[in-house]
């Protein structure tokens, strides 16, 4: 999965003799709003695992992915890609790189194939070191000692738009109820279709359609989860039963073709019909970012026949990844609840209608007529 086009030239600043100008430089220059991510490695660390955490952090994510993964190796560098590609990323500063090791380097040349990204290596020495001489070999790259040369290679060419506004890294402390979340853990079991499937666009007719968010809303509930996860795909499930009402094993059945970014679309299925049979779903642009980083991920990961958003196993994380995120559906009053205070309860909804189901009006039973 590399750019059919090269990408630019890395560029190499030689910051002569550790000058604290070209490191405050390249710090101010960071501005993930912007497409800008300036990234200065952990100290002590050579795994090329730690530099992909130290750059999910440095896209202000957790650097940890919950779950499982084959092999016990966290996918932290597809991750990395996936986020770089979606969001997008344009510009990747790398301090202290005369400390990186040639494979560390060469997963940012990787890194570099796959989003097309400018590249600048800040080297504080006076030469360049063997390991990173060495990584640079094949790639097309240029060398400057020039403080304004640097600068560019740091904010690149100023564009006409004024840059978003910042948000806090972190998740407000108040939670944001969302009537949408009612159905995420359901009694449903729709499953995936095994013949070729084209969903009609969705038509309500057994469930009503879910309230959109607010602009406001959207974008709070967009920095929490952006916050809340490095994991692209439990972030988009989050963020695809908000504008579908899906439950899990909803979410489950969809796959990497099901979402069609050029009619910006996500693709649900249900055979069996449990809520308004396999339909296609339009997709907000808020939500866009989550399924394009869940689609790349997904991907480099697995392949094109595995989940996009969840696999039936992933209640438990898809569920605290919410909850991290503050997101939750309506609560029952205090005098119903069954779980301690404070505890999210998911089910509550569906357990509504159990109870409903469970005692029937005796005026609604019919008499025998034997």
């Amino acid at each position: 999965m590399f750019l059919a086009v090269p990408p630019p030239p890395v560029a190499v600043v030689i910051d002569r003799d550790d000058d604290v100008l070209h490191t405050r430089t390249a710090l101010a220059a960071h501005h993930p709003p912007s497409g800008r991510i300036t990234l200065h490695p952990c100290p002590g660390t050579t795994s090329e695992t730690g530099l992909a955490h130290d750059l999910l952090v440095a896209l202000g994510k957790p650097p940890l992915l919950p779950g499982r993964f084959p092999g016990g190796r966290q996918p932290a560098w597809e991750a990395a890609t996936a986020w770089m590609t979606a969001l997008p990323v344009t510009r990747l500063t790398v301090l202290r790189a005369h400390r990186l090791t040639a494979r560390r380097t060469m997963r940012l040349l990787q890194l570099q194939a796959r989003t097309g990204i400018h590249l600048t290596l800040v080297c504080h020495r006076p030469h360049l070191p063997a390991a990173l001489h060495q990584a640079l070999r094949t790639a097309d790259y240029s060398v400057t000692a020039d403080i304004e040369a640097a600068r560019r290679h740091y904010y690149g060419t100023p564009t006409a738009e004024p840059p978003l506004a910042d948000e806090p890294a972190a998740p407000a402390n108040r939670w944001l109820t969302l009537p949408a979340l009612d159905r995420l853990v359901s009694y449903d079991s729709p499953r995936p279709c095994a013949a070729p499937c084209m969903p009609p666009p969705i038509v309500w007719r057994h469930r009503p359609p879910p309230v959109p968010l607010t602009a406001h809303t959207a974008q709070k509930v967009a920095h929490r989860l952006h916050a809340a996860t490095a994991h692209p795909r439990l972030a988009a499930a989050v963020a695809a039963a908000l504008f579908t009402g899906a439950s899990l094993q909803q979410l489950v059945t969809v796959r990497p073709h099901d979402y069609d970014t050029a009619a910006a679309t996500l693709a649900l299925h249900d055979r069996a019909r449990y809520a308004d049979g396999c339909a296609a779903y339009p997709v907000p642009p808020w939500a866009s970012v989550f399924l394009r980083a869940a689609a790349c991920f997904t991907r480099l990961v697995s392949g094109e026949d595995q989940e996009l958003l969840v696999a039936p196993g992933d209640r438990g994380h898809l569920l605290r990844v919410a909850e991290t995120a503050r997101l939750r559906p309506p609560q029952p009053p205090a005098a119903r609840r069954k779980g301690p205070a404070g505890r999210v309860e998911w089910d509550w909804r569906e357990r509504q209608e159990a109870d409903r189901y469970e005692v029937m009006p005796a005026s609604r039973v019919r008499p025998s007529r034997r």
